[in-house]
């Protein structure tokens, strides 16, 4: 689903747009995917996977998302660098189609400036927008109280673990905790 341009003014009184993705983006989101996960050992991505990305394969995507009903991915530019991005996936089975899974990520330097909150509140606004959607879905690895709680404060609540779900950086195993939010 493509969705409009929005313009908004960070914490620290910077400009930042949200906006669908466009093939000119495509390798600023190489290098945006490779340095989320090179700053936090929290992504299910890590820096060695990176390769697996290209331009062409990230257009791609790009073009399927957009023009996808039930899926959305929505990017956090601020001065013409990706600095954040929320994505949106529901389901298309008949028994699993009020749910939507959600995945977001923003770049160290610019936590704590109002990103993560606005992205999350526009994949809410476009779950409600998806037909037959009732419930998003996100995850999150044991030990990020951060992501946590900027989902807390957006209304999503823990429901279950999945006990040893990630083996971490340091060889550590971590659960992985669900958590919902209803949007009727």
């Amino acid at each position: 689903m493509k969705i409009q341009k929005e313009c908004f003014l960070l914490k620290d009184g910077r400009g930042a747009v949200m906006r669908s993705p466009e093939d000119a983006d495509a390798e600023k989101m190489l290098k945006y995917l490779h340095d989320t996960a090179r700053e936090t050992d929290f992504l299910l991505r890590t820096p060695q996977e990176s390769g697996r990305y290209s331009a062409e394969k990230e257009r791609a995507l790009f073009a399927k998302l957009n023009a996808d009903e039930r899926s959305a991915m929505v990017l956090c530019l601020v001065e013409g660098r990706i600095v954040g991005v929320c994505q949106i996936s529901a389901s298309d089975r008949i028994k699993t189609a009020h749910r939507a899974g959600i995945g977001i990520a923003v770049l160290k330097e610019f936590w704590g400036l109002g990103i993560g909150t606005r992205l999350l509140e526009k994949i809410t606004d476009i779950g409600r927008e998806i037909k037959g959607v009732i419930q998003l879905e996100l995850e999150f690895i044991e030990g990020n109280s951060r992501a946590c709680a900027l989902y807390e404060k957006a209304g999503f609540r823990t429901v279950g673990v999945h006990p040893n779900a990630v083996r971490m950086s340091d060889g550590a195993l971590r659960h992985e905790y669900l958590m919902i939010k209803e949007i009727e």
